[in-house]
């Protein structure tokens, strides 16, 4: 006979821990006051669930409140209708287990490369030796050995990429949000980001909400890509991506038939609310 044990060690609990990861977004709207006292709807009845260990891209044209998403995912915000749910819990706070990596990086001038990485598990009381020990061994993984005494400025962008991406998976979060992370980054490394991202997230396999103006780099990473419209945001269409897995090089991957097939699908749905966007602000400044 299995013990208490045993059954909570068993394919129940791998199931339940699995769940805690599943986000759903449902029927999200977000209104905001502007300093003109006037009511903008920055996102508009949004549904979409990322299950757990997915990577989820999200694409829109700018001002479609895929921002506005995250933040109310995270629980930094409230929605003004609808709800989100983190393993099938109404976010009313802060979420338990999430990592945030923004387009900036985040990390604190003053800290060393080992102390920012560091602050995670300082936060959560893991003892110091131990904090280190995993410091140094994603210091490790992302190519940084040898570099944990230098500051932020003494880093290339790409370098503080990685750090940023340490600091964010140390604490093994079951989802992790990111907003256009390499957005700043020339097309060569953001590309070697790309795929050094993917490599690290196979190790761990987070649930992730990934925000990009860049469908060559969404349909790469993702395995489904959420289609936002132009202001407010609604989801415009939902796209499953099936190029296998482990994917291997970003690089490589933008060549095959079928990547360059479900780039144009996509694309074909995005084009009118990136024309609608534009032509909206460029009436509006005119």
């Amino acid at each position: 006979m299995a013990s208490r044990n045993d059954v909570a060690a068993g394919p129940l609990a791998e199931k339940i821990g699995r769940d805690s990861a599943r986000v759903e977004i449902s029927g999200l709207t977000k209104r905001f006051l502007t300093p003109a006292g006037e009511v903008f709807t920055a996102l508009q009845d949004v549904s979409f669930t990322v299950e757990p260990g997915q990577f989820c891209a999200v694409v829109g044209p700018t001002g479609c409140g895929k921002s506005t998403t995250l933040s109310l995912v995270s629980g930094l915000d409230r929605p003004s209708e609808g709800s989100v749910k983190v393993g099938g819990r109404e976010v009313n706070g802060v979420t338990d287990g999430v990592s945030f990596m923004f387009q900036s990086d985040a990390l604190l001038p003053w800290k060393t490369v080992l102390g920012n990485v560091l602050m995670g598990p300082v936060f959560r009381q893991v003892p110091k030796q131990q904090a280190q020990t995993a410091a140094r061994d994603w210091l490790r993984r992302v190519g940084l050995t040898g570099f944990e005494d230098r500051y932020p400025h003494q880093l290339s962008g790409g370098m503080r990429k990685r750090v940023a991406m340490a600091a964010a998976l140390i604490n093994e979060p079951k989802i992790l949000i990111m907003d256009e992370p390499f957005g700043a980054l020339d097309v060569q490394t953001k590309a070697i980001m790309s795929t050094e991202l993917l490599g690290l997230w196979e190790q761990i396999r987070p649930s992730v909400i990934f925000i990009t103006h860049d469908l060559d780099e969404a349909v790469a990473l993702a395995d489904r890509v959420v289609v936002m419209t132009s202001s407010p945001g609604s989801v415009k269409a939902v796209f499953d991506i099936d190029l296998p897995r482990p994917r291997g090089s970003v690089q490589e991957i933008r060549f095959q038939p079928r990547f360059i097939e479900l780039q144009h699908q996509i694309w074909d749905s995005l084009r009118e609310e990136v024309e609608r966007a534009y032509a909206r602000t460029a009436g509006g400044t005119a």
